[in-house]
């Protein structure tokens, strides 16, 4: 399902930072992705993805929608 070019490329960059960050447990790969996120990505970029979330987040792996709930 597409919800817009710059929509489906944030959500599959988010999704190769969770599955790339961190080979641990998912715990630990959920917070060094927000941790990322929260580092790296513009707060626009951040905002999008959250909006993006909060109308469902499909496509999000599991991961990377962990992740979100600590991206501020």
């Amino acid at each position: 399902m597409s919800h817009g070019a710059g929509t489906d490329a944030l959500v599959r960059m988010v999704n190769q930072i969770a599955r790339n960050v961190s080979p641990g447990s998912p715990e630990v790969a959920a917070s060094q992705t927000a941790s990322h996120l929260n580092s790296f990505w513009a707060p626009s970029m951040r905002a999008a993805l959250l909006e993006y979330v909060a109308s469902g987040g499909a496509g999000l792996d599991d991961v990377a929608l962990a992740a979100l709930s600590e991206v501020r």
